[in-house]
Order: C-alpha cells, then sequence, then structure tokens
C-alpha cells in the first residue's frame, strides 16, 4: 500500500466517524466498479447519500481538496451510483444524493478540518 492509499484509507474512515456523528448510517465504503467508485455510502432520513471523500495534507487557498472533483469524477461517479442502485435493486423513486467531504489534515498540529457539502449538483 502506498502512502497516498494509507493516507486516503485514514481520511475516509474519519469521514466515515464524521457521518455518524452527524446521524448518518454508513451501509458500505469503496463501491467499486472499474468505470467508478463510490468512497462512502451511507443513510440518512430515508435518503441514500453517496459521498466523493477528497482529502489533502496542507491547507493552501486556491488547492482546497473539495476543488478537485472534476466534471469527468462526477460523470463516473454517477455510472458507479446507477449501477450500485441496480445491483441493490433500489426502487426507482429512492431519493439519493451526492455529497462532497472534504478533509484538510493540519500536518503541524494534527488536526483535520472537515467541509461537507451536501447534494451538490452532478
Amino acid at each position: 500500500m502506498t502512502i497516498k492509499s494509507e493516507f486516503g484509507n485514514w481520511a475516509e474512515d474519519r469521514v466515515a466517524q464524521y457521518l455518524i456523528t452527524k446521524g448518518y448510517e454508513v451501509i458500505e465504503n469503496n463501491y467499486r466498479k472499474s468505470w467508478g467508485e463510490i468512497d462512502i455510502i451511507a443513510e440518512k432520513e430515508g435518503i441514500l447519500v453517496f459521498v466523493e471523500v477528497k482529502a489533502s495534507k496542507d491547507d493552501i487557498i486556491g488547492f482546497e481538496p473539495e476543488n478537485r472533483v472534476s466534471p469527468e469524477k462526477l460523470r463516473r461517479l454517477m455510472r458507479a451510483i446507477q449501477t450500485y442502485l441496480a445491483a441493490k435493486k433500489y426502487d426507482s423513486d429512492q431519493e439519493w444524493q451526492i455529497d462532497v467531504v472534504a478533509l484538510t489534515l493540519d500536518q503541524n498540529r494534527g488536526v483535520a478540518k472537515i467541509k461537507h457539502f451536501k447534494n451538490i449538483d452532478a
């Protein structure tokens, strides 16, 4: 495992813990298909929430992790979501949304800052 993937796994674990403290139930982590991945699948109040986690080790203005969610990433995420919904046999009227959670680690203080962007447009 690379240092980058170790940091990514650590960040996803921290975001899952954050979501749980906010009343979400984490259903699944790292749903992967060759055409896309969903970092965290959660549920809150009957709504499925597909969470894209972006993390950075430094808080540099203009390079915030949430700014790295590209249109291509969103297209691949949408394909993975559609596959997940079909594979798990959810009703077509199941409510769902995409959230982006950005985690920035302040390496000097060892503190992680989390920003949660809810129901983004894909």
